[in-house]
């Protein structure tokens, strides 16, 4: 009789876990964030066509890093923000911390390890609509601590990465694409900057991670 309870209940077992992986249950992937939908529908929105080139582009056209508060400049002023236990001397430069990469997960204590990278690049704003804009325009588009374009990162990462688009380069971690997409979409959104279709395919791509 002993046998033949656990034979039914090995049953039963089997039955509800075959029921939860129908269902869904062990998908790897999280359900999607809040965020996801509105990115999606950001990204509907925006204008698709050809990048204009890099023709008369230099950094010096992005006037960068500005001063924010006091000695604090933008660059500075990210590190604090993005960093643990931040210790400053009295110009604002960080002389001591811990800042962790969400492109590739690595954590750093020197703060000549981290770059400020701009998650839409100064070279590929330039080539999808910035050239036409001001200077003072470009100014904020390259010290914008209110939309997520600012983010410590590991430093030769960001080299990397240069002036590629999300169809050229993508973050080492996967667990990264949703927010770098989302982070993407609404930076080019908020400046009306263009996308391309491969960009944009890209894009989709990794709101699927979300």
């Amino acid at each position: 009789m002993k046998k033949s309870w656990l034979s039914v209940g090995a049953v039963i077992v089997v039955a509800l876990l075959v029921a939860a992986w129908q269902a869904g249950a062990f998908k790897t992937q999280p359900p999607p964030p809040a965020n996801a939908a509105p990115a999606g529908a950001q990204l509907a929105g925006l204008v698709v066509k050809p990048r204009n080139g890099m023709g008369g582009y230099s950094r010096e056209k992005f006037p960068h890093w500005a001063k924010v508060s006091g000695e604090c400049d933008t660059r500075e002023t990210v590190l604090k923000r993005d960093g643990q236990d931040v210790r400053t001397d009295a110009q604002c430069r960080p002389t001591a911390g811990t800042w962790h990469s969400p492109y590739d997960g690595a954590t750093w204590t020197k703060a000549s390890d981290v770059d400020i990278d701009h998650t839409v690049p100064l070279g590929q704003a330039w080539e999808s609509g910035a050239a036409s804009w001001t200077t003072d325009h470009r100014k904020e588009f390259a010290n914008d601590l209110v939309r997520p374009q600012l983010k410590a990162v590991t430093d030769n990462v960001n080299q990397a990465k240069g002036d590629k688009a999300p169809d050229e380069w993508r973050p080492a971690l996967k667990a990264d694409w949703c927010a770098y997409a989302t982070d993407w979409i609404t930076v080019k959104s908020y400046y009306q900057l263009t996308v391309t279709d491969p960009e944009k395919a890209a894009l989709t791509d990794m709101l699927n991670y979300c």
